[in-house]
């Protein structure tokens, strides 16, 4: 007779969307590993949960990623200027071991740096990170030993927050453990994932994610304070979110979030804002004071002018087009058929920063996978915009190194790394535009056609509308038909039961 565990476990993976059944590129991708399962096949029964194996090819993934470095963490490292850029595998980790004072027992943000950075230029709880790496590597060797075992503690460290976030993107959509897979297998997560520090914001995003999804608000602003206090981007999240609780008229929520995420913001930078405010302040100062630089559209216009934009333009200009889009998505988000989706609606935020911002290091793109791919989990687009991504990864390395080696100019020129970012940017735009219409059209939202309203909404999930204008207020009159399960407005999803395998 089967326990009360076995059988709880059964009925959770019958509610599983498995995407070798609804998504034709899951379908054709599992056959290299035996084909989708039979509806026969025994359920729930293995150790196998689809999080335990999110979780390994996570793991797998990023050791991949590792070995992916192995040219220069045996010589391009060090040795030639232009190698690092030749072989794809250039991270700041190493260089910035020596370069911002860890290499001497340094204090970040307190002690002053020699050269044009005075202190460190990342924010808080990324130096607090960088810190502890320092601490764990051996002080003994020459520096060149010092500096690979530091990018190798580091690494570790990395690949924690990648299980990490590839397991929080699993569950935080709860029928749709699968879904992880696209973080775990993303090209561009492989690849980017060692060259700064940037996981570790995204970790405590994704971790935030899970916590709204589950209705616990307190928990969710704490972690994206921390997130914000690790990197700036999470703090837009708040945006989409207070609009998200005004149409549905959840306040006090809203509340708990905003005050726990002001509140461990602050726990994390109150004693450093308060003892070394110049050092503390450096990561904004050079925010604001950086050039236009590498990825933006802004590089392409500065290349092709004769009387390039001030920084302060560019600033001015940036910021005025970032707030043009946060007018957009609250226009979106008030007059959309239906709700919008949380996730769908933090994709949209980060992304236009990105859009609009004056630099984009290709690591940047481990801010928007975890954002994608609860906003849009369908396998064709997610590999078209990583796939336009991984044009920019090397389109970048291969312009640095036509522009260091010298008379050789091994790489690529400038005009072919104009159309690298063309690439970049025209892959986000699309991914954007299709999860615009995802919005405008929920027909066509793969997660709601599932059965779900919005599995990563918390108490948002199946809630009435209070505020809405518009086109919002009245049912959508272009919503083609189709076949599957619907939700109704304020009602919870109830699909019919699916096998839970991939």
């Amino acid at each position: 007779m089967p326990s009360a565990e076995s059988t709880q476990a059964s009925v959770h993976e019958q509610d599983t969307v498995r995407p070798t059944r609804e998504d034709p590129i899951a379908r054709s991708g599992s056959e290299l590993i035996g084909g989708p399962l039979g509806r026969r096949a025994l359920l729930g029964m293995s150790w196998w949960t689809p999080v335990r194996v999110v979780a390994l090819v996570a793991i797998g993934m990023f050791a991949l990623g590792m070995i992916q470095k192995a040219p220069c963490y045996n010589s391009a490292w060090f040795f030639g200027a232009s190698s690092q850029y030749t072989k794809a595998c250039y991270s700041d980790i190493p260089h910035l071991y020596q370069g911002r004072g860890f290499a001497d027992g340094l204090v970040p943000y307190f002690d002053k740096l020699s050269g044009d950075m005075p202190y460190l230029e990342y924010p808080v709880l990324t130096g607090v990170f960088m810190e502890v790496a320092a601490w764990l590597t051996p002080g003994s060797g020459s520096i060149q030993d010092q500096e690979q075992w530091y990018w190798m503690v580091n690494a570790g460290m990395l690949m924690v927050c990648a299980a990490v976030i590839a397991v929080c993107v699993a569950r935080t959509q709860a029928r749709r453990p699968w879904d992880g897979l696209l973080v775990a297998l993303a090209p561009a997560f492989v690849l980017t994932a060692t060259i700064n520090w940037d996981l570790l914001a995204v970790a405590l995003t994704a971790a935030a994610m899970l916590m709204w999804s589950r209705g616990r608000s307190l928990a969710f602003g704490v972690l994206l304070g921390l997130a914000t206090a690790a990197k700036l981007y999470p703090v837009f999240l708040l945006g989409p979110l207070f609009l998200l609780c005004w149409r549905a008229g959840k306040w006090r929520d809203f509340g708990k979030a905003l005050g726990g995420a002001v509140v461990s913001w602050l726990v994390v930078n109150g004693p450093v804002m308060y003892f070394a405010w110049d050092g503390w302040w450096q990561f904004y100062k050079f925010s604001h004071d950086r050039g236009v630089d590498f990825g933006s559209f802004w590089l392409i216009l500065a290349q092709h002018s004769t009387d390039p934009l001030s920084t302060d333009t560019v600033n001015n200009i940036a910021t005025s087009l970032v707030v043009l889009g946060c007018v957009g998505i609250a226009v979106l988000t008030m007059t959309a058929p239906r709700r919008p989706r949380f996730a769908q609606l933090a994709f949209l935020i980060v992304a236009v920063f990105i859009v609009t911002n004056k630099v984009y290091s290709p690591q940047y793109v481990l801010w928007l996978v975890p954002l994608a791919v609860l906003a849009r989990p369908k396998w064709r687009d997610f590999l078209i915009w990583q796939a336009c991504e991984v044009v920019y990864y090397l389109g970048i390395w291969m312009y640095l190194a036509y522009t260091t080696s010298g008379d050789a100019h091994k790489g690529l020129p400038e005009v072919g790394y104009q159309w690298a970012i063309g690439v970049h940017l025209l892959g986000t735009v699309y991914l954007c535009a299709v999860v615009v219409r995802d919005i405008l059209m929920p027909e066509r939202d793969v997660v709601r056609r599932a059965g779900d309203d919005d599995p990563s909404g918390g108490v948002l999930d199946g809630a009435e509308d209070v505020f809405v204008v518009g086109a919002g207020a009245h049912p959508p009159r272009h919503a083609a038909h189709f076949e599957g399960p619907q939700v109704e407005w304020g009602g919870q999803g109830t699909a019919s039961p699916t096998d839970g395998s991939l």
